[in-house]
């Protein structure tokens, strides 16, 4: 029978196993054939082994390896041996040994790949090695990801079990509920017409999880969203998903907080603060524009409403009419900013919705700005210093409705930091967002929605506001958020019946669509629900920045492409007529 087991991996050996027997199988890496002497690059996931045939020794065993070619896979026995000195690979962690042949066994031949196998290949087009996944993760880039992110893995479970948490696993197959984003549909042959939603989170599992008295739960849970995509979104993704009866919200920072020291402090080697620092929403939109700001580095938004309702810029003066706001943004020693660099500010903020951007420069020869037609020097000076502008810096400021300003200036924030090479790319500035609104007004529709879920708890200091200002109700919710991007998300559940209630009544669910979507829910809330809280975390984008990379496909094995295709297995894609006719469903061509 064919041996093909290995005693030794090809990262292994080292000095100290000189004169051992070793079998190793794996991948041809490279081959170098120097006439009498032929060496090959022996490669598996955990390194590189040169293997040595030497003619003079063993000839028909050379006569083997001189067909042997790029990507083969191989089987070879033979005996460790110290490479002379000049032969020395310091960079390689087995460069000091090589393995003399005696065996070689030839498994699988290779049909010549579409691009180079190796760390130090060309860079290859995106969609190639998406179409040829399992050949990209030989590369070894994408394997090291997946390694730390199995470490991930087992760090959480490790880390939630000694905290109590019981890892329970729910259904995939579950029911379609308003969560925010569009549901993928399953069709069910045996309830024809009838469908199944794939879950976009275990939220409502893991709170009956919580009425049914298993007070602490984890999954690392799939999950799936039918949204349009960015480098760190994907339509199926994976969360750490917990949840926990009889705990608040600064106890379950606290569990969080002891899980995220451990993943960087065991993966990275980087220290954690022993308390992660806390914004609310409203201070974070204020001063950031944004719920997920990036605080590596400084230049937060300042408002500026009383300086330019006293100045002549009408434009200024009928925005924040109208309820919207001024705000401005300095960058230090930015006075030298070319005419290009502002327009470029100025294009990027106008694709966001804006009408412009304006500028004031602060020099050793006095004050420019673009608008000193609007203002009076000493209303320029009293600008500069509401942004505290020194010299030789540049303010930039702009009006519009909040919404449109703080997501402009948030984008031009990011954008500086970049151009400026303001950003430690070794820091790490996590923050918990708290206090976020409850509920959001769709003026499409006329009712209000939920900002997270419809089982969000308000902060009870403002039930009182449910009935005539909802859209002052804070919600019992909390954000975590790293360098800029939102890597987990929770909140405390409503566990009153009338609480949950009332929230259906002002997100106007009739009776009939709470029976329909809720019903189940609704009725087991009346047999004693614990009052719970829990959290999702993004596994996905915490391993995307632990691996440093800032695309979320770089630490999935197999991914999608930004428009949800899978290259590398042709889906979506057709499906045969009678598979339809079995669910009684017809295609139809869309307009």
């Amino acid at each position: 029978m064919l041996d093909y087991r290995r005693s030794h991996t090809c990262g292994e050996l080292r000095g100290s196993d000189e004169g051992k027997t070793v079998s190793l199988s794996g991948w041809v890496h490279r081959r170098r054939d120097l006439g009498p002497l032929i060496f090959i690059d022996l490669r598996d996931r955990y390194g590189l082994t040169q293997v040595v045939f030497d003619t003079q020794k063993n000839p028909s065993l050379h006569a083997q390896a001189e067909k042997l070619r790029l990507e083969w896979v191989i089987s070879v026995r033979g005996k460790v041996q110290r490479r002379g000195e000049k032969a020395l690979n310091l960079k390689l962690p087995t460069g000091e040994i090589e393995i003399a042949a005696s065996e070689v066994t030839i498994l699988s031949e290779a049909n010549t790949t579409p691009f180079q196998i190796g760390p130090e290949s060309d860079a290859v087009h995106d969609e190639i090695r998406l179409k040829y996944r399992y050949l990209d993760i030989r590369r070894g880039e994408i394997t090291r990801n997946l390694l730390l992110r199995h470490q991930a893995m087992a760090i959480t479970r490790d880390c939630l079990t000694k905290s109590g948490f019981l890892e329970v696993t729910t259904p995939i197959l579950s029911k379609s509920t308003p969560e925010g984003a569009r549901d993928y549909l399953v069709p069910s042959r045996i309830y024809p017409g009838e469908f199944y939603a794939l879950p976009q989170s275990p939220q409502i599992y893991k709170q009956l999880l919580m009425i049914s008295g298993i007070d602490r739960y984890f999954q690392i849970a799939t999950c799936f969203r039918d949204e349009d995509l960015r480098a760190d979104r994907q339509p199926e993704f994976t969360q750490i998903d917990l949840e926990a009866s009889f705990l608040t919200p600064p106890d379950l920072m606290k569990i969080i907080e002891e899980l995220i020291r451990r993943l960087f402090q065991e993966i990275k080697g980087v220290s954690i603060p022993d308390t992660i620092p806390r914004l609310s929403y409203a201070e974070a939109m204020e001063r950031y524009g944004s719920d997920k700001p990036d605080l590596r580095f400084g230049m937060p938004l300042v408002r500026i409403d009383e300086e330019v309702a006293a100045s002549q810029f009408s434009a200024g003066k009928e925005a924040l009419a109208k309820g919207g706001c001024a705000k401005a943004l300095v960058v230090s020693k930015g006075a030298s900013f070319s005419r290009k660099q502002l327009d470029e500010c100025t294009e990027l903020v106008k694709r966001l919705g804006l009408s412009g951007l304006a500028s004031v420069k602060r020099t050793k020869e006095g004050i420019s700005s673009s608008m000193a037609k609007f203002f009076s020097e000493e209303q320029l000076k009293q600008l500069l210093k509401r942004a505290g502008a020194e010299e030789e810096d540049l303010l930039l400021f702009a009006v519009g409705t909040d919404e449109r300003v703080n997501q402009a200036l948030d984008h031009l924030r990011r954008h500086l930091s970049k151009q400026l090479e303001l950003i430690d790319p070794n820091q790490l500035a996590f923050a918990w967002i708290t206090e976020f609104p409850l509920f959001a007004w769709d003026p499409e529709q006329e009712r209000w929605d939920s900002v997270h879920n419809p089982f969000t708890s308000p902060h009870p200091d403002d039930l009182p506001l449910m009935d005539q200002e909802a859209g002052r109700v804070r919600a019992l919710a909390y954000d975590l958020v790293l360098n800029g991007y939102e890597i987990g998300g929770g909140a405390q559940r409503i566990h009153d019946p009338k609480v949950q209630k009332k929230v259906f009544e002002l997100l106007r669910l009739s009776h009939e669509e709470i029976h329909d979507k809720f019903g189940f829910f609704v009725e087991a809330l009346g047999y004693g629900t614990p009052p719970s809280l829990g959290i999702a975390l993004g596994l996905d984008r915490i391993v995307m920045l632990l691996a440093g990379t800032d695309n979320i496909r770089d630490v999935i094995a197999f991914p999608k492409t930004q428009k949800a295709s899978d290259l590398m297995m042709a889906c979506p894609s057709p499906v045969a007529p009678m598979q339809l006719k079995e669910l009684g469903l017809s295609v139809t061509e869309s307009v």
